[in-house]
């Protein structure tokens, strides 16, 4: 039976753009399969203005650099792992492959490109949000909510699904909505928030108070202060570079935002595209984005067996 010889023209089999858990989960499985790996990180996560991550099973409470940095030295350990810690600035499909260009000038080139750089959250324009951005004014209850211990926490009201994010926020707390100039709700949503217990507050937050990242309330534009011990703001997010819409790959509308369009494999609409993580989905968490990951991997691996095999990329 005749031997199958990889092709190696190129010095790595994957280029991974995102080097927290969707990436180094999708490392961890290629590098496990000896493929060769570069893992390109510019050492700005998401999470980074949050103190610790919660609810990340058997990682409850540590920060989240903590977790990437464990992860990050287990695929290390791995022979065929490399990492650069460097901004990539620029994305191109070249023959046979990928090409990723740095800030520096320099480039480096692979089989297949997996997405997994994440997002930027976009903050609401309130003085006072940013500073307490991760700490007391937030996104996520699941991340956060228990630490607060009960107690007034504030929902910002931002688009169709602002009822349904307040009561989730309300098993956390006592919820004040915070609708601002915002149409009125639906009467399913208003009998929702009516036996969630959360009070609706018409008007507009000229601005958050306290310390910061201490929050002690919120002034109102009609001069009224309401005490709150944190506020959640339900930010929207942008995908935080241009690379997957440069190479065509298709996006798609989430409640939360724009981010990449893929299938049930992590594939984007391009061919040899991957996106994990974040950038490619509405909900997020370091749990999802590390399965998110690790689903990619498994496509990519396939995808370069199937052309070491039948020449079918």
């Amino acid at each position: 039976m005749p031997t199958v010889t990889r092709p190696e023209p190129m010095p790595h089999d994957a280029l991974i753009i995102g080097g927290s858990y969707a990436g180094l989960s999708a490392a961890m499985q290629l590098v496990r399969a000896r493929r060769r790996v570069l893992v390109i990180d510019d050492g700005r996560p998401r999470n980074r203005f949050a103190a610790r991550a919660h609810g990340v099973l058997n990682n409850d409470g540590k920060p989240g650099a903590e977790i990437a940095a464990a992860a990050r030295a287990q695929v290390a350990a791995y022979p065929t792992a490399a990492f650069r810690m460097a901004e990539a600035v620029a994305v191109e499909r070249i023959d046979g492959g990928f090409q990723v260009v740095f800030a520096d000038g320099t480039r480096t080139t692979g089989r297949r490109l997996l997405l997994s750089h994440g997002v930027e959250d976009v903050l609401a324009d309130i003085p006072g949000v940013r500073e307490r951005w991760g700490r007391t004014a937030l996104h996520c209850p699941w991340c956060h909510g228990y630490e607060i211990g009960g107690g007034p926490i504030g929902v910002l009201g931002r688009g169709d699904h602002a009822a349904a994010y307040a009561a989730t926020v309300a098993e956390w707390g006592q919820v004040t909505l915070f609708m601002g100039m915002e149409t009125g709700l639906s009467p399913e949503d208003a009998r929702l928030l009516y036996r969630r217990g959360v009070t609706i507050e018409p008007t507009l937050i000229a601005r958050l108070e306290g310390e910061a990242p201490t929050l002690t309330g919120v002034r109102l534009t009609d001069s009224r202060f309401v005490a709150l011990k944190a506020i959640f703001v339900g930010a929207n997010v942008r995908v935080a570079s241009p690379f997957a819409e440069h190479l065509g790959c298709e996006m798609t509308d989430t409640p939360m935002g724009r981010v990449i369009k893929v299938d049930g494999m992590q594939q984007t609409t391009q061919p040899g595209v991957f996106a994990a993580g974040d950038l490619a989905r509405a909900a997020s968490n370091i749990t999802l984005a590390t399965a998110d990951g690790m689903t990619a991997a498994h496509a990519l691996f396939r995808s370069l067996v199937e052309e070491e095999t039948t020449g079918a990329v």
